[in-house]
């Protein structure tokens, strides 16, 4: 029963964190992936969990949620087409294959 709550509050707190519209302001010196989602994209759902509990181990990934009117400058300086999309350096991957986002993320270490 205990596990079970833990569980569902644990599940709650990550989708709350999914939720929040920050506006970010992308520190280039600083070495980390960054995520573009959105909270409302059913491929970003899939795969948000995962990139959070990441982070939690490596706090490396910058989340930028881009239903953030304020983020959405980021498509045109990085290119993006599609979310969701992770940048590492020069290296692009947008999809929800776990060993590609794996990938990419650990490139920034």
């Amino acid at each position: 029963m205990a596990t079970g709550l833990i569980s569902y509050v644990v599940h709650n707190y990550i989708n709350f964190v999914e939720k929040k519209q920050n506006v970010v302001t992308i520190d280039k010196k600083k070495n980390k992936t960054l995520f573009f989602y959105r909270d409302d994209c059913k491929d970003c759902q899939k795969v948000f969990h995962h990139v959070y509990w990441k982070n939690v181990f490596n706090k490396n990934i910058e989340f930028v949620n881009m239903n953030q009117k304020m983020n959405r400058k980021y498509i045109k300086e990085y290119d993006l087409k599609s979310v969701p999309s992770f940048v590492n350096k020069n290296e692009i991957y947008s999809g929800t294959k776990i060993s590609d986002i794996d990938h990419i993320m650990e490139n920034n270490k």
